[in-house]
């Protein structure tokens, strides 16, 4: 089971006065990279909404955003009247001009709102904190549903490549004749007498050289250990990526090794599909 780093969650919290929605988006990153916006009356409690999240999202790039709608009649603004009627005098002073269009330029003056401090309620935050809780839930379910998509496409493409594996194993008996042959053929085009047991021996020792046994069983060992680790309970996408290396590292010295034209087209197909695999390994939690 593998969750992707990709995922969206959204909770909406009514309460009598306003409305707070907290939403949750996640992309691919190597390590965890928190942003969080929200109104300032929240910013004491932002320690604690991080580690709230980094514990339940783990990993990925993360953008939190706390947006309030005031509802109600309360406001956290009050108009200084003593200050703005003091304004509206001193601009009769001045000129003289409707009593709106002086009330218009007095509360433009500094002072003339009162800003009062909203403390949080302990019962909202409760309720604000269970509502994140609900956006992290969602999100990892979205995380989910795109890892099941991810572990289809990676399945299918490590079948591929064992299957292209098969070509070359049953290819290999093949390739060893024809480099047998082509050695062969060089040497007699050279026209000059060779000891037969001696051109043997350093035929074995070539093809020993390029032998890709070896080679063959860790990539048949390393595609298997992929498919295991796919389905462990945990999601673990750097693993992941360890072990697409070992397999790129024999599918590369099997292709060094090859010295053999059919044997390369089916290297470069295996590659190709490995490729792919990792592309999209970036982007597993």
């Amino acid at each position: 089971m593998i969750y992707s780093m990709t995922g969206y969650g959204k909770s909406v919290l009514q309460l009598p006065t306003k409305k707070i929605t907290i939403e949750l988006k996640s992309l691919n990153s190597k390590n965890l990279d928190l942003n969080a916006r929200m109104p300032s009356i929240y910013r004491e409690k932002e320690l604690a909404i991080r580690k709230q999240l980094a514990d339940a999202l783990v990993r990925g790039k993360i953008d939190f955003s706390i947006y309030v709608e005031v509802t109600g009649e309360d406001t956290s603004s009050q108009i200084n009247k003593p200050v703005v009627k003091q304004y509206i005098n001193q601009l009769k002073d001045v000129v003289d001009g409707d009593a709106i269009e002086l009330l218009k330029m007095a509360v433009r003056f500094p002072d003339a709102l009162n800003t009062v401090r909203e403390e949080i309620d302990d019962n909202e935050w409760k309720a604000i904190q269970t509502e994140i809780n609900n956006a992290v839930t969602k999100l990892t379910a979205y995380r989910l549903d795109e890892g099941n998509v991810l572990e289809k496409d990676f399945t299918e493409r490590v079948s591929t490549i064992e299957n292209i594996l098969e070509k070359v194993i049953e290819m290999d008996p093949l390739r060893v004749e024809a480099v047998r042959e082509r050695l062969l053929k060089g040497v007699e085009e050279l026209k000059e007498k060779y000891d037969e047991n001696r051109f043997e021996q350093e035929l074995v020792y070539y093809i020993e050289k390029f032998d890709i046994t070896e080679e063959k069983v860790r990539l048949k060992n390393h595609l298997n250990y992929f498919i295991e680790t796919l389905k462990t309970k945990d999601s673990n996408g750097k693993k992941l990526g360890f072990i697409s290396q070992e397999i790129g590292r024999e599918i590369n010295t099997i292709g060094s090794k090859s010295n053999y034209a059919p044997m390369q087209q089916l290297v470069v197909q295996m590659k190709d599909e490995l490729e792919k695999i990792k592309e999209q390994l970036l982007n597993v939690l």
